[in-house]
């Protein structure tokens, strides 16, 4: 979103990638089940009034003659990047190809990831995932750890009343598994799961790493162009029901600010924390 540049790359990459992809498993001939990491954020972050089901939503139509048909939908896009936009129309990619090919397809609709280490991971050093903190890529919970570490005001943007998914990396592992052991048969629609354990405000998230190390909270100007105030219940029901076994934020969280943000803070580039790129032109 910094810029026009950045949104036309974001487009071609993504959808070209999905789309290329789809093409050689179909020209291939092969009984290939492709399993899409996507996001939560094909939802939107309005407040929907009722629990985000997985995928697919049950609505009622009225005919031209006043009767009522029932039918399943997928549920209503509502990006809110350019990013967002394009999974949103990876679902189109994915239903075509399923319809007109066969392709099986699982699209996992993931929260926001946190942690950095897997059970993998952890056996040597050089296998640690990345960490990123700074206003652009950094999740939200990212930046918040590491400026605690560093003693830097937690920057929470607008109210902090925007609420989001989250899940811990061993779960995302965990989750991707499960689906891959799970594949969809012939003829099926594509299999959509929604990838999240828990739900924070982020004002909530700030305050839990707050009471953790002691770095008090600064309210910024939001950048972005999105509701200060969010509802968001999300129905994750079947991977809880395939054996998934949640790692949560109050039992996970202590650790990542012991083994990873403090010991790796000394690489910290302070001017890199604060968010400089506005969602639109509009930056008063």
């Amino acid at each position: 979103m910094k810029g026009a540049q950045q949104k036309i790359y974001t487009v071609n990459n993504n959808l070209n990638a999905t789309h290329n992809v789809l093409c050689a498993i179909v020209e291939s001939g092969l009984d290939i089940h492709l399993v899409h990491l996507g996001t939560m954020g094909v939802y939107g972050y309005g407040t929907a009034g009722m629990k985000i089901p997985e995928g697919y939503l049950n609505v009622q139509v009225v005919t031209e003659k006043g009767e009522v048909i029932e039918q399943e939908i997928l549920y209503p896009a509502n990006p809110g990047s350019i990013y967002h936009m394009t999974k949103t129309q990876d679902q189109l990619f994915f239903g075509f190809y399923n319809q007109n090919d066969g392709v099986k397809v699982t699209d996992l609709h993931q929260g926001i990831v946190w942690g950095t280490q897997t059970v993998q991971t952890r056996l040597d050093e050089r296998l640690i995932n990345r960490f990123d903190y700074d206003g652009d890529y950094g999740t939200v919970l990212n930046r918040f750890l590491m400026q605690a570490v560093i003693n830097y005001p937690l920057t929470v943007h607008g109210t902090g009343g925007q609420t989001r998914a989250f899940i811990h990396i061993q779960d995302t592992v965990r989750c991707i598994q499960i689906a891959l052991e799970n594949p969809p048969a012939a003829g099926d629609r594509v299999n959509i799961l929604n990838q999240m354990t828990e739900t924070y405000r982020v004002r909530d998230l700030a305050n839990l790493v707050s009471e953790i190390t002691g770095v008090p909270i600064e309210y910024v100007k939001n950048p972005r162009n999105e509701d200060d105030e969010n509802e968001l219940h999300v129905s994750n029901d079947r991977f809880l029901g395939l054996g998934l076994e949640p790692i949560t934020l109050d039992n996970g969280l202590l650790d990542e600010v012991s083994d990873i943000a403090k010991k790796y803070s000394h690489r910290c580039d302070k001017s890199k924390i604060k968010c400089v790129s506005y969602w639109n032109a509009r930056k008063d």
